[in-house]
C-alpha cells in the first residue's frame, strides 16, 4: 500500500537478542517518494512480550544529532543518539513514532502473529510519551492481508523502523539471516511456537559474551535471492526488493555484523501468477554474487540448502531445486552449508517435508522451525 500515516502515534514492537547498554535505532524512508516527517519519537522496554505498555520510568525521547525532530529524506535511513537504557536477551524494546502524513509502504503479506516486529496504531495525536497502553489498543487486530492505517494491533508490521543496535553489547557480533517466509516466520504456528531464528537465539544467547552472537532476522515473506519481478505481485509492492538489491541496507550495514545464513530460493524456483519459476543458473548466480559480496566485508556467510516443495518428482521446477541444492552442497562459494532439505524431507517422499514437520507446501511449522535451529552447530556461526 502506498499511504500516509494518520495523526496518531505508532508504537513499534521489536526484540533484542542480545543485553548490552546503550541503544540506538534506524528509521528509514525506503520507498518514500517525499521525506519522513518524524515529530516525535520515544523508546521504552515493553511490560511484556510483544505488549505496548511500558514499563514505568523506562520510556525516553529519542533525540538525532542532538534534535528532538528528524527529516528521513526518500530512500534514507537515520539512526538515532544513544539512549542510555540497558536491554535484557528477548526483551521487547517500544519505538513510539509521531509522523503525521508521513509516507507508508505497507508488507501486505499475513504477518507471524506471535512474536515482533509489530506495531501499534494509536488513538489519535501526539501520545509517544505515555507509558501505558491507553492509546495503544490491542484490538482489533489487523491482519496482514489488509492494508490499513486503522486503529488497532498490526502484528508482523512496523511502517519506519528497521533496526536496533546496542552500542555496548555483551556479545562478540551479529548474526544476520537473510531469506524469506521460511525465515520470516509464516505458518510457525502451533507448539512451541517460535520461529527457528528465535530459537537459535536462545541457543547463541546462552553462550558465554566472548563467543555469543546476536540474531538480526532478515527475512521477507515472498521474497526471491535474484532479480527477477516477484512472482506473486505484480505491483512490487509486497515482498521487499530481491535480496541482492537490499543486502547493502538489510545485511551489511547492520553494526558488529560477524557472519550471514543465507536461506532463500523458494519463490524464484516455484514462480507464480506474475513471474514464472527461474532457472537454475539464475538462482546460483544470485547466491554467488551474494556470498562475494560478503566476503568482500571479510564476514563468513553460511548457505542453506532449500527446503521441499511438494514439487512431484520429474516436475522441471523441482529439478531445479535439486540442482541448485547439489551446487549448495558441494559449492566453495560458502563458507559452511547447512542441509536443511536433508533435515526435513520426508524419507517416504523427498518432495515434501515431513507432514508433521510442515504447515503447507513451502513452510514448515513450528515443531518444524524447532528441528532446524536445534540442529544447526554453533561452529559454523562462531569463527
Amino acid at each position: 500500500m502506498h499511504g500516509v500515516a494518520p495523526d496518531a502515534t505508532v508504537r513499534q514492537i521489536a526484540r533484542v537478542s542480545a543485553p548490552g547498554d546503550g541503544v540506538r535505532i534506524r528509521l528509514g524512508n525506503p520507498f518514500g517518494s517525499v521525506p519522513v516527517q518524524v515529530r516525535d519519537a520515544w523508546l521504552g522496554n515493553s511490560i511484556a512480550r510483544g505488549s505496548a505498555r511500558l514499563v514505568p520510568g523506562s520510556n525516553r525521547p529519542l533525540t538525532f544529532r542532538g534534535a528532538r525532530t528528524v527529516s528521513i529524506p526518500p530512500g534514507q535511513v537515520v539512526w538515532s543518539d544513544p539512549v542510555a537504557i540497558s536491554v535484557d536477551p528477548g526483551r521487547d524494546l517500544a519505538v513510539s513514532v509521531y509522523a503525521p502524513g508521513a509516507p507508508v509502504n505497507d508488507h501486505n503479506f499475513p504477518p507471524f502473529a506471535f512474536d515482533p516486529p509489530a506495531s501499534y496504531i494509536g488513538t489519535g495525536g501526539n501520545t509517544a510519551a505515555d507509558a501505558s497502553d491507553a492509546a495503544f489498543p490491542s484490538h482489533p487486530v489487523i491482519p496482514g492481508g489488509t492494508t490499513s492505517t486503522a486503529t488497532g494491533y498490526h502484528p508482523g508490521q512496523t511502517w519506519w523502523l528497521d533496526q536496533v543496535a546496542v552500542d555496548r553489547p555483551a556479545a562478540r557480533g551479529t548474526l544476520v539471516t537473510l531469506g524469506d517466509s521460511i525465515t520470516d516466520g509464516y505458518q510457525a504456528v502451533g507448539p512451541p511456537g517460535q520461529r527457528w531464528t528465535d530459537l537459535l537465539a536462545e541457543r547463541l544467547g546462552a553462550l558465554p559474551a566472548g563467543q555469543r552472537l546476536a540474531v538480526a532476522n532478515a527475512g521477507i515473506s515472498g521474497n526471491t535471492v535474484s532479480v527477477q519481478p516477484n512472482p506473486y505481485d505484480p505491483t512490487g509492492q509486497c515482498c521487499g526488493p530481491p535480496a541482492p538489491q537490499r543486502l547493502d541496507r538489510d545485511v551489511l550495514s547492520v553494526p558488529g555484523l560477524s557472519a550471514v545464513l543465507l536461506l532463500e530460493g523458494t519463490n524464484d524456483i516455484g514462480g507464480g501468477a506474475n513471474a514464472p519459476g527461474a532457472p537454475a543458473a539464475q538462482v546460483i548466480e544470485a547466491m554467488r554474487t551474494i556470498a562475494a559480496r560478503v566476503h568482500a566485508r571479510h564476514v563468513p556467510i553460511i548457505g542453506a540448502t532449500i527446503l521441499p516443495m511438494c514439487l512431484p518428482a520429474g516436475d522441471p521446477r523441482e529439478t531445479v531445486r535439486q540442482t541448485v541444492n547439489a551446487w549448495i552442497r558441494t559449492t566453495r562459494a560458502f563458507d559452511a552449508t547447512l542441509d536443511f532439505d536433508a533435515l526435513l524431507r520426508n524419507p517416504a517422499n523427498p518432495t515434501e517435508m515431513v507432514p508433521d514437520l510442515r504447515a503447507d507446501c513451502y513452510h514448515p511449522n513450528a515443531a518444524g522451525d524447532l528441528v532446524i535451529a536445534s540442529h544447526i552447530p554453533l561452529s559454523v556461526l562462531i569463527r
